[in-house]
C-alpha cells in the first residue's frame, strides 16, 4: 500500500503554541520499510494515529492506496482500517473478554477472512512467537511482553496492505524483540510496514530510516 502525506499538521488544543507534528510531504512505496525515530513527544504516536484513520489531523492531506482517507466518514474508515491496517499501539487494546486466540481470529474476520483459515493462521502465529501453549489463555493472563507479541500476531494476521507498529519492542527482552521484529519484517513482506521506535536494537533492520525532525522537508523511503 502506496501511502502519501501532504501539508500534515496536528496540535492538541486551540490555544496549542507548538504543532505536535509537522509533516511537509512524505511519500513510502508500496511494500517499503519505514523506521521512524524521534525523541518523546516528536509527534510519533501521532503520526501512527492519523495514518490509522482514528486521529483526524488539523490540516494536511492523507492517503492511502491513492484512497484520500479522511474523505471516509468515520464508519467508512473503521471499515478501512479493519480490513486493510494493522496496527501494534503502545496501549495494545487486546479485547480481554476473549482469549489470545479469539483476539486473532476476530481480527481476521472483520477483514472477511473465513473462520478456519484465521484459526490456522492465528495458530500459526502463536507458535512462531512461543506463544502457542497460551492460546486460550485471557490477554490479563499474560505479562506485558506475551502481550505485546499477541498484539503484533493480531496486526500482522490477516495480512493487511499496511502495518503501523508503535515501540513494538519496548517491554521485551533481547531474544522476544529479535523475534518480534523477525515475524513484522517477515510476515509484511507484501505490505508497507511504518514502524516507530527509539529502540537501537530495532533500527539496524531498517535501511530505510526517518527522523520525525527532518521530515518539514520531502522524504521519499
Amino acid at each position: 500500500m502506496k501511502v502519501a502525506l501532504r501539508q500534515l499538521r496536528h496540535s492538541y488544543g486551540p490555544h496549542a503554541k507548538r504543532a505536535a507534528l509537522a509533516v511537509h510531504e512524505l511519500d513510502v512505496a508500496s511494500q517499503s520499510k519505514l523506521c521512524l525515530i524521534g525523541s518523546s513527544g516528536s509527534g510519533k504516536t501521532t503520526l501512527l494515529n492519523i495514518l490509522a484513520g482514528v486521529l483526524a489531523p488539523a490540516a494536511g492531506k492523507v492517503e492511502l492506496a491513492g484512497q484520500d482517507l479522511f474523505a471516509l466518514s468515520e464508519a467508512q474508515r473503521d471499515r478501512f482500517r479493519a480490513r486493510h491496517i494493522g496496527c501494534v499501539f503502545q496501549t495494545l487494546n487486546l479485547l480481554q473478554g476473549l482469549s489470545v486466540l479469539e483476539n486473532l481470529t476476530l481480527a481476521q474476520r472483520f477483514a472477511g477472512i473465513a473462520s478456519a483459515a484465521a484459526r490456522r493462521k492465528g495458530l500459526e502465529l502463536l507458535e512462531t512467537l512461543g506463544l502457542a501453549e497460551r492460546a486460550r489463555a485471557r490477554p490479563a493472563q499474560l505479562s506485558l511482553g506475551e502481550q505485546q507479541r499477541v498484539a503484533i500476531a493480531r496486526a500482522v494476521c490477516k495480512s493487511p496492505g499496511l502495518v503501523l507498529a508503535d515501540e513494538p519492542t519496548a517491554s521485551l527482552d533481547d531474544q522476544n524483540a529479535f523475534a518480534a521484529i523477525d515475524l513484522l519484517l517477515e510476515s509484511s513482506r507484501q505490505s508497507t510496514l511504518i514502524l516507530a521506535t527509539h529502540d537501537a536494537r530495532v533500527l539496524g533492520r531498517f535501511e530505510n530510516v526517518c527522523s520525525l525532525a527532518d521530515l518539514a522537508g520531502a522524504q521519499s523511503p
